[in-house]
């Protein structure tokens, strides 16, 4: 039985997620889906969590499905697929769009290989930091299958609808350059681990409340309608200047830039 398939560390506001089997290149196994869904509840629960950084281990983020593992057994593939709504996510769905979901920011550290599942759960972190040599590829349509991690949320937000298309019909292997340059990744570094760790510690100077209605107002009306984010906007308002953070940030550009702010309201 493999152990510690997620790795989770909390160090100073940051919650750590590691991909952990390098053994297969962090590929997906149903344990693995499992591993990552109690993590982003986990994570979900601790309001002393002000930002992620998500990476795999030793060198890849993560090859995809393990199609042997998963195929192996029919009921695990059920248990991955079922949804008891057509409209509801499933485990597939709940490791990529479990991170938009989550009310902080999340940053994807993306090395070595980032194909197939690997991407859509990437797709999902809300900043993606590539090392230059990282590859990555949409790559479901090569084994004869539809993406169906809900990862198209992400990716129908970030590139034209021609180029996703495209990438998702040809499941080519991008550099990160070429990437970089479709939009699917926010920005390329020799060391993105670090990177991300400090862009992290630069997002935690604001308000954490501040973040989450930040992220909840343009992840739910990126493509809603305009009244739909008016409504959104309003409401994120009010919620924010009732609340005593919005007292500190006023605090810490006046007076004392290093006031600690009080923990995540409850209700993002």
């Amino acid at each position: 039985m493999e152990k510690d398939l997620i790795k989770l560390s909390i160090e100073h506001g940051i919650a750590h997620v590691c991909l952990n089997r390098p053994s297969k290149i962090n590929a997906l196994s149903f344990e693995m889906f499992k591993a990552i869904d109690k993590v982003i509840k986990q994570i979900a629960a601790d309001k002393s969590v002000n930002a992620v950084v998500l990476s795999g281990a030793e060198g890849n983020f993560c090859s995809g499905l393990d199609v042997k593992s998963v195929a192996s057994s029919p009921s695990k593939a059920m248990k991955l697929l079922f949804k008891w709504l057509p409209g509801n996510a499933n485990l597939a769905q709940r490791v990529s769009l479990g991170w938009q979901r989550l009310p902080m920011p999340v940053i994807a550290v993306l090395e070595g290989c980032c194909y197939g599942g690997g991407m859509q759960i990437a797709l999902g972190a809300d900043i993606r930091i590539a090392s230059p040599d990282c590859k990555l590829s949409i790559m479901e349509a090569k084994w004869g299958l539809v993406p169906d991690m809900a990862g198209l949320v992400a990716l129908r937000q970030i590139m034209p609808k021609d180029k996703a298309l495209m990438l998702t019909y040809t499941a080519d292997i991008l550099t990160a350059p070429q990437a970089l340059e479709l939009g699917m990744i926010t920005q390329i570094s020799d060391t993105p681990y670090d990177a991300a760790v400090e862009l992290a510690n630069k997002i935690m100077r604001t308000s954490p409340d501040a973040n989450a209605a930040i992220k909840l107002s343009i992840n739910r009306n990126w493509t809603g309608s305009i009244r739909s984010l008016l409504a959104r906007e309003s409401l994120s308002q009010i919620r924010l200047l009732i609340g005593k953070n919005r007292v500190i940030a006023a605090i810490r550009q006046t007076k004392n830039p290093d006031k600690a702010y009080h923990v995540r309201q409850s209700w993002w």
